[in-house]
């Protein structure tokens, strides 16, 4: 065919009209092919045109898909959505995505979500990102594809990483890094439980999706990040107004509760010192014992307020020891009664199984002398108040059983929090600074216990404490 013949065909003007279309975003063409050479122009023409039209309808898809991602704020929610959305453009039956962390030297997962039963490599799994595969692929700013990962595993059988991943039952996947504005920021890892699903020839399209997510994932780190801030800042707004609330409490318990006896020290001394009142021995004992009760009253008063004041600064410390329950239950008892003799009440120590525990035996004898007082304090006199204690699993649990007016629904809710004080009266006339049961709780929490009450009103109360097995700090023997 001669050149004039060529420019007389009838089918240049078609391609060239064609380019055209091409030219204006339109991919369907219909254009006369051919054995010759013009016709096998028509035909290559055609080819472009359908790539063309596949690389544009992946790319509005791929915008599609990552203006809804987009639209997420905070980084998990933004990961839930390239999980849902882009199993039309990538197979996988599992997304994880990792952090670069540590100025560079660590990689750590910070997401994962799979339609298999069980995730195997979680969140918080770090790995030194040096000399690692992930660093390899951080140099080349390409996708690294692993089509068989069980044959990985036999060339890298230290790999920890990829035995996780295989224990998932998964067999192939794709690492795209995630590089934004030049800094790398971590990984995307889709995976797929088939073999061979990824191919080298879609690499193009992987780091596409790639550069698009890099800069969406980084904008969720820094606002996931910004609004973890804001809710540890809240909650250290929150107690600090705890604190400030608890401090005036304290303030006020301790001048309501302080001002009446202090006054009361201060009429005695006015009575004794001041001869021309001519007060009797007997009146002066009198006196003098009262001031006592006072000063003792108020003295606990200030104790406990300071021992709450530590305790919610976090200077509760515990020097734990091994301790024999059934001496250490029937040392506070004989004390505990000779106090509770006066006002006629019995406190009786009932079997004890043999056996220690590790615990602070200063602090748990403030438990159990408050529980044991408290007992004697809203019986009434010649009741008998019996303290008992048993083996649980993986642990021991501590009783004191009091035959007092029980504990009524209202005051249930009350228990074991500061200032509670209840309906019942004590009926000996003691007072009460309604933080004891407070400061129990949080020792026995301190130890890693609970504490509780069983009652009926009318029918006594009972008070528990559990305590678990534990361990002296670097005893290591009996593991």
């Amino acid at each position: 065919m001669t050149t004039h013949d060529l420019l007389r065909d009838r089918r240049i003007p078609l391609y060239l009209e064609a380019i055209q279309r091409l030219k204006r975003g339109e991919y369907d063409l219909a254009v006369p092919v051919g054995p010759d050479e013009i016709g096998q122009l028509g035909e290559a023409l055609c080819g472009l045109a359908s790539a063309l039209g596949n690389r544009n309808r992946e790319a509005q898809k791929l915008d599609q898909i990552t203006a809804r991602i987009n639209a997420g704020l905070l980084l998990d929610d933004i990961l839930e959505n390239v999980y849902h959305d882009f199993r039309g453009v990538i197979p996988y039956n599992r997304i994880g995505f990792s952090l670069i962390e540590n100025d560079g030297q660590t990689v750590r997962a910070r997401w994962a979500k799979s339609d298999q039963p069980e995730i195997k490599l979680m969140k918080g799994y770090a790995a030194p990102l040096e000399d690692s595969s992930l660093q390899t692929i951080l140099t080349t700013g390409r996708p690294r594809i692993l089509n068989d990962l069980a044959e990985y595993l036999e060339q890298k059988p230290d790999s920890k990483s990829t035995r996780l991943i295989v224990a998932e039952g998964i067999r192939s996947s794709l690492t795209c890094p995630l590089i934004a504005d030049g800094v790398p920021v971590g990984f995307i890892f889709f995976s797929s439980i088939q073999p061979n699903t990824y191919a080298d020839a879609h690499v193009e399209t992987f780091s596409r999706i790639a550069g698009q997510l890099s800069v969406i994932v980084e904008k969720g780190r820094l606002v996931s990040e910004l609004s973890e801030q804001k809710a540890a800042i809240e909650r250290q707004n929150e107690e600090l107004r705890r604190l400030n609330d608890l401090k005036n409490t304290f303030l006020g318990i301790a001048a309501h509760d302080l001002r009446n006896p202090i006054g009361a020290i201060q009429t005695s001394i006015g009575l004794l010192v001041d001869p021309a009142f001519g007060i009797s021995e007997a009146e002066r004992a009198s006196l003098l014992e009262r001031m006592g009760r006072y000063t003792r009253h108020m003295l606990a008063l200030l104790n406990d307020l300071l021992e709450v004041t530590q305790i919610e600064s976090g200077k509760l410390s515990l020097n734990l020891e091994p301790v024999h329950l059934r001496g250490f239950l029937d040392e506070a008892v004989q004390q505990q009664a000779m106090l509770a003799a006066p006002k006629g009440t019995r406190v009786l120590l009932q079997a004890v199984p043999e056996g220690t525990v590790v615990v602070d035996p200063l602090r748990l004898r403030q438990v159990v002398d408050n529980l044991i007082s408290n007992a004697v304090k809203f019986s009434p006199p010649g009741s008998t108040v019996r303290v008992s204690a048993e083996r649980i699993l993986a642990g021991w649990q501590v009783n004191v059983q009091d035959e007092g007016p029980g504990i009524t629904e209202q005051d249930r809710n009350r228990l074991f929090q500061d200032f509670a004080r209840l309906s019942a009266k004590a009926t000996g006339g003691e007072k009460s600074t309604g933080l004891g049961l407070a400061i129990s709780r949080r020792v026995v929490e301190a130890h890693g216990g609970r504490i509780g009450v069983n009652s009926e009103p009318g029918h006594g109360a009972t008070f528990w404490f559990m305590l678990p097995d534990q361990e002296m700090p670097g005893d290591k023997s009996s593991s």
